[in-house]
């Protein structure tokens, strides 16, 4: 089966776009580059915002340097089909809105991975991030073949989970401990979305995916923690 191909090649990758009648347009596409001063000016915006529900910033969670190295783990884990990251961009004007990243990949028996999210303060609470996860559902179960989709969330984070049950996810379970978010470990609810689940929910509600060439990223370094909500 053909996965995307991996961050730092000259093949072409995917963007995942609304349809034109979507009610919110957006579309995902691989994080670039060129991306970095955008993406540090919106999490450093909104650092008050999201860094409850994260795991503790590195001290050097928004220089160029951290960029980089997110980018070459991103290259890494996508060429191991583990992981496979977008950014989420407003179509109207390709606005940096947020991300999403679709992590821990297990085939096999299981056919799984975990999503995990994170939208800039000035954003959130529009839709957008519904906009995307409806995107990467059928890009899950029908691009990676996967028969599972997972996600967790803090029990308090209620906008979370709301957007979670918009989507079709149900509620599974309730994990003690299970993450280390803010620098403490934290209970979390546990949903997670099967392949069938969503498929008349999504029905007419893409458009057709795009190819976009990307230039080479040296190197293949360790990184940080992924972003997890």
């Amino acid at each position: 089966m053909a996965f995307l191909r991996a961050f730092g090649t000259t093949d072409g990758v995917r963007t995942l776009r609304s349809a034109p009648q979507a009610g919110v347009p957006v579309f995902l596409r691989p994080p670039l580059a060129q991306d970095y001063v955008p993406w540090a000016a919106l999490r450093a915006e909104s650092r008050d915002f999201l860094q409850p529900w994260e795991p503790l910033w590195a001290r050097d969670e928004l220089t160029r340097g951290a960029f980089r190295r997110r980018l070459r783990r991103y290259a890494r884990e996508q060429r191991e089909d583990r992981a496979y990251p977008f950014f989420v961009f407003r179509e109207s004007d390709g606005e940096l809105l947020g991300g999403a990243t679709l992590s821990n990949v297990r085939r096999g028996v299981a056919m799984a991975c975990t999503l995990g999210y994170w939208m800039g303060a000035p954003h959130a609470g529009k839709g957008y991030m519904s906009a995307a996860v409806s995107l990467l559902l059928p890009f899950a179960f029908g691009e990676l073949r996967l028969n599972r989709v997972e996600a967790a969330c803090l029990p308090t984070n209620s906008a979370s989970r709301r957007l979670l049950e918009k989507a079709g996810f149900q509620r599974e379970g309730y994990a003690r401990r299970y993450l280390r978010i803010a620098g403490e470990w934290r209970d979390h609810v546990l949903y997670a979305c099967v392949a069938g689940d969503v498929e008349a929910r999504v029905t007419g509600c893409l458009s057709p995916v795009t190819n976009h060439a990307l230039p080479s990223v040296p190197g293949d370094e360790p990184g940080p923690p992924g972003d997890l909500l």
